[in-house]
């Protein structure tokens, strides 16, 4: 079963973040398990708090990506860019579609 991860978090430095993110996927290149999929949201009510929900194929594949060590020193060193800690959602998908 697909599984959705949502993290909330409000920061001044989005752009140093970005970078952090895009770092981390360059060095994970070609590791098997990491997320499918990606999708970045700022509230247009508090322009600081983000939200981004990352899709893993399943619950498993999650886990694991969150134990590597590159995934833990990349999420400590966005939170210290963060003015709160992140807050995490675990979802299992149960439905999924594509609406035009």
């Amino acid at each position: 079963m697909r599984f959705v991860q949502i993290i909330d978090f409000e920061t001044q430095h989005i752009d140093e973040i970005r970078d952090l993110v895009q770092e981390a996927a360059e060095h994970s290149d070609g590791r098997g398990g990491g997320p499918t999929h990606r999708m970045v949201l700022q509230d247009r009510n508090t322009p600081d708090r983000y939200l981004v929900v990352i899709e893993f194929a399943s619950h498993d594949d999650a886990v694991r990506n969150s134990e590597d060590p590159g995934t833990t020193r990349m999420a400590e060193r966005v939170a210290a860019l963060c003015t709160r800690p992140p807050r995490f959602t675990d979802c299992d998908v149960r439905a999924s579609d594509e609406l035009k």
